[in-house]
């Protein structure tokens, strides 16, 4: 039961730490450090702000980028918006 039970840690310890290394920062202006911008992003038909950070960050992740400030949003009912990448 405890090698089952330490399997388990050890999974879901590894699991966090590849999931981390694949997500793309939200940043601020003044919050990018020695990243440099290398280009934007846009999306639409996001549900709600939070869905469109996601999606902006998933297309940003794509492109190898490790974080994003997003530049703008608008829409009601399929928002879009657009948000610079930092590689």
């Amino acid at each position: 039961m405890k090698k089952y039970l330490t399997l388990i840690v050890i999974a879901g310890a590894l699991a966090g730490a590849s999931f981390s290394a694949w997500s793309v920062q939200t940043l601020s202006h003044g919050d990018t450090g020695q990243l440099r911008p290398s280009g934007t992003v846009s999306v639409t038909g996001a549900a709600n702000l939070d869905d469109l950070q996601a999606k902006l960050a998933e297309k940003a992740r794509e492109e190898g980028a490790k974080g994003i400030v997003v530049n703008s949003a608008g829409g009601e009912n399929r928002m879009y918006g657009t948000a610079t990448i930092y590689k």
